[in-house]
């Protein structure tokens, strides 16, 4: 009797674990796009943040100042959602204490224009330097320190999706055209984030517009990610001066601390003595994405793998480039997320673009925006674990 008692115990218990785990994997979620007050600038001026949710959970939150990415929650091997990217819990911090661009839209031109130089059409000009004598950026308040308009977010069988725009008045910081920008986001149901930019402008102008999210595919308050492995599918990058500014050639990656070609733990090679790696205090350089003749076409740029917890993140893009920086200006002295201690190479960075001063440099591929033309690129950044 005893052991029939056993017997039908162990059965029952068998039985509801069944129908635990059963319940476990019926939680559905759906697609959610919700709206909250984010907080007020000093002048009185409200910035809202948008909260975008595709089907499988993953959710993403955008603010109105300066398109900023201020999380986003993607599940690990376990099924554990975390926020893998960096930045702050309110507005006061994304005015006063960003200069790392955390999540921001950057524009009128990403990344550097050595000396704020440029001439167009015989015509110089002169731009807003903001880095040791470097227009980087955007220049002193580039796109990252902007308020966006709404414009419009959608909520359909494939995902949701938030629509800002921005106009950048003619000589706005130096230059020239209004330039109107409209910019994407897309959370979807094969848990990709897509970031899709457009612009116009009435004036002949340069344009390269780019996101400048930090991740961590552990969690963006979970230390170094010297342990990631990363793939980039470029055979090629630009070196840098001391400066951190193209030189104008473009090398080989083969036999050199450059070479992501296969996967490659990023901490690998990062401290060696290399005249590169010193100018760049690490990874901070353009690499010459692979496009095999696809000019303008979506390609595969990269692959960035977590052993630990088994995230992994593909990048797709259109863009010629993508800058690789692993976080070696962070220092700690930034108190992000829910206290979080952001300290040295504590995320990395990948963003796609044209190259770095291509203005000055005739052989890099044109950022030049004539009127009646459409500036059009998109970017995806695609999810899942192994």
């Amino acid at each position: 009797m005893k052991s029939l008692f056993i017997l039908l115990s162990l059965i029952s218990l068998i039985f509801a674990a069944c129908q635990t785990t059963k319940i476990k994997k019926t939680i559905k979620f759906s697609e959610k796009i919700t709206k909250k007050t984010f907080g007020k600038l000093k002048n009185g001026q409200v910035i809202d943040i948008y909260t975008l949710e595709n089907k499988n959970g993953l959710k993403t939150s955008i603010i109105t100042y300066g398109a900023i990415q201020v999380s986003l929650f993607v599940p690990d091997k376990n099924g554990k959602f975390d926020d893998i990217v960096l930045g702050y819990d309110n507005i006061n911090s994304y005015v006063t204490n960003n200069p790392y661009y955390f999540g921001s839209i950057i524009g009128r031109y990403a990344n550097r224009i050595a000396k704020g130089r440029f001439s167009l059409d015989g015509k110089k000009y002169v731009l807003a330097c903001n880095n040791s004598g470097t227009h980087l950026h955007g220049g002193i308040k580039g796109f990252n320190s902007k308020v966006w308009k709404f414009v419009s977010s959608k909520k359909n069988k494939n995902g949701v999706s938030l629509t800002l725009s921005y106009l950048s008045k003619d000589g706005e910081e130096g230059y020239s055209g209004n330039l109107k920008v409209f910019v994407t986001y897309t959370l979807d149901n094969n848990d990709e984030l897509i970031i899709s930019y457009k612009a116009k402008t009435d004036k002949k102008t340069i344009c390269n517009l780019t996101q400048h999210n930090y991740y961590n595919l552990n969690g963006h308050d979970s230390g170094d990610i010297l342990s990631h492995i990363l793939m980039i599918n470029a055979d090629n990058y630009t070196p840098i001066d001391n400066g951190f500014i193209p030189t104008g050639e473009i090398k080989p990656v083969k036999g050199t601390n450059f070479d992501f070609t296969k996967p490659t733990v990023i901490g690998k090679n990062i401290n060696n003595k290399d005249e590169q790696l010193i100018f760049g205090k690490g990874y901070d350089h353009n690499f010459v994405l692979n496009k095999n003749g696809k000019k303008g076409k979506m390609t595969f740029a990269a692959s960035v793998y977590s052993p630990k917890s088994g995230r992994v993140m593909e990048v797709f893009t259109e863009e010629p480039g993508m800058q690789f920086y692993c976080g070696n200006f962070l220092d700690g002295n930034n108190v992000g997320k829910n206290g979080a201690v952001y300290n040295y190479r504590n995320a990395f960075c990948l963003e796609t673009e044209h190259f770095p001063d291509s203005p000055n440099k005739p052989n890099f591929p044109s950022v030049v925006l004539n009127p009646g033309e459409e500036y059009l690129t998109k970017t995806i950044y695609k999810f899942s674990v192994k």
